[in-house]
């Protein structure tokens, strides 16, 4: 049987994949040739490939701006409304931590809250070892009047603790961390609920959820 003129032997189709796969970079500009329609390897030279690759890049993109820009907007507007409905709530969110901080130490009392979470952390730690150093740390940092960040006790509760060193718990600070968490929400509280920084933070979430 005579072959007919058109059709095109498996060796010569192996070559013109070939030659299309090994062909030099398209210069900026210039337009692109038509892909092989037998290219479906997935090689990096093959147009329809390098196509598709564009396209997971920008939706990648799109996707990593969308994640930063929710990012910059936290805490929402109803998060930071629930801050001055409880001062526990307020505790439990790192963003309210982080600002609640900012404002004690323009009063210079943010080893205040650096007690109280330093006591959280001990209360948490179940390693023998590590609560005798945790607590020896905190003791040397807060309640030792040797300290400069030494935080305000009475009495009875300093008491209490130095008797405590010599066996060292997790939860020999509880006293002392109760009465700074009330002298926190008393007295620290509400002044942080009228102040510029809190203002300025809701102030800005509201404009944000005007604008959107």
């Amino acid at each position: 049987m005579t072959s007919q003129p058109w059709s095109v032997s498996g060796v010569e189709m192996r070559k013109r994949q070939a030659a299309h796969i090994e062909a030099p970079p398209q210069a900026p500009g210039q337009p692109r040739p038509n892909t092989c329609c037998l290219c479906w390897c997935g090689c990096c030279k093959c147009l329809w490939n390098e196509d598709r690759i564009e396209r997971s890049e920008r939706q990648m993109c799109t996707k990593m701006d969308s994640i930063e820009a929710a990012e910059e907007q936290r805490p929402s507007l109803d998060e930071v409304l629930s801050w001055a409905r409880s001062f526990e709530m307020m505790l439990r969110s790192l963003e309210g931590r982080e600002i609640f901080q900012e404002f004690l130490r323009s009063e210079y009392s943010e080893d205040n809250l650096l007690f109280w979470l330093a006591c959280e952390d001990l209360k948490k730690e179940t390693n023998p070892s590590l609560v005798d150093e945790k607590a020896r740390v905190i003791y040397e940092d807060y309640v030792s009047i040797l300290s400069p960040k030494e935080v305000s006790l009475d009495a009875r509760v300093r008491e209490g603790i130095n008797q405590s060193l010599a066996e060292p718990s997790s939860l020999m600070y509880e006293d002392a961390q109760l009465q700074i968490y009330t002298l926190m929400h008393r007295d620290s509280f509400p002044r942080f609920l009228n102040s510029s920084v809190y203002r300025g933070l809701l102030d800005s979430r509201r404009r944000t959820c005007l604008e959107t």
